[in-house]
Formats: C-alpha cells, structure tokens, sequence
C-alpha cells in the first residue's frame, strides 16, 4: 500500500466524506441492518427468509387477485431465474401453489396454501415486533411521522 499523498486524494477524501454520501449511507446501512433483524428472526421463528415473508405478502394483500410469477419478479426486483428458485423453495415447503391461469395457458399463477397463510400470519407478527422495536421506538411520535411522510415523498420522486 502506498502511503505517499497521491494527485487527487484530498478532492477524493472530501467527495467520500460529503454529507449526501454519509446521510444516504446512514440510511442504506440502518435499512440493511433492520432487514437481516427481521431476517433472521423469521428464519428463527417461523423458517422463513423475508424475502419469501415479501412473497406471502404480496399473495396475501388481495385475496383472490390473480399472481403471475411474473409480477411476483416484477414487485421484488428480481430476476426471473431468482423468482422460480424462490417459488420453487416455497412450494417445497408447503407454503404456495403453482396454478396455470385460466386466461393465458403461458402464465403460472401463485397462490398461498392454507399452511401458507397460517405461517404468513405468524411471521407478520414477528415482522411486527421487530419493526415496531427497532424502527418506531426509537423515535418520538412526531420524529416517526415525519420520517414515513418523507420517506413516502422521496418513493413518490422515484416513482416519476
């Protein structure tokens, strides 16, 4: 390693110590740590990762709204390949059902079996208890509405 100062390290150190750079850090690394609490929790209470908690979620937010495997990529940010891993693990298990659709012999539907809906109620609980312990508490109740309410118009800007 060369401890010589190099052309450019004092701009390059000030760029890696802006604020913008350590207040969306803050925000990145407060996000990944509450997700692996909640990950690891519903692996250890309920043998199910979040990811697949996301799955049941969305299944389970319009009963009787037809699910392509599609929009399941879609809704999660993953690739098409990622998604048939993770539905097939889930039907392994017991929690979802493929079914082909009644419309489009090409699409596969998901649905929750009834073990799925009994595990997702379960692990929303447990969701509930982490989120509520490490991303309410912690704040007052006027620090909490103002952090939703921003956070809700900065997705409302990604959106556009």
């Amino acid at each position: 390693m060369n401890a010589t100062p190099q052309p450019g390290d004092e701009a390059a150190a000030q760029a890696a110590n802006s604020r913008l750079v350590r207040d969306f850090g803050l925000l990145i690394k407060s996000a990944t740590r509450l997700e692996q609490r909640i990950d690891t929790e519903l692996r250890r209470t309920c043998g199910i990762s979040h990811t697949m908690l996301e799955v049941l979620i969305r299944l389970c937010r319009r009963p009787g709204e037809e699910v392509s495997q599609r929009d399941l990529a879609d809704d999660l940010t993953l690739t098409s390949s990622g998604t048939t891993r993770l539905i097939d693990r889930m039907e392994e298990a017991g929690l979802v059902d493929r079914v082909p659709s009644p419309a489009d012999r090409r699409v596969t539907l998901v649905e929750t079996t009834p073990h799925g809906r009994t595990v997702f109620l379960r692990a929303a609980a447990v969701h509930a208890e982490v989120v509520e312990k490490h991303f309410v508490e912690p704040l007052s109740a006027d620090d909490y509405q103002r952090l939703t309410a921003a956070l809700g118009r900065i997705s409302t800007a990604l959106d556009t």
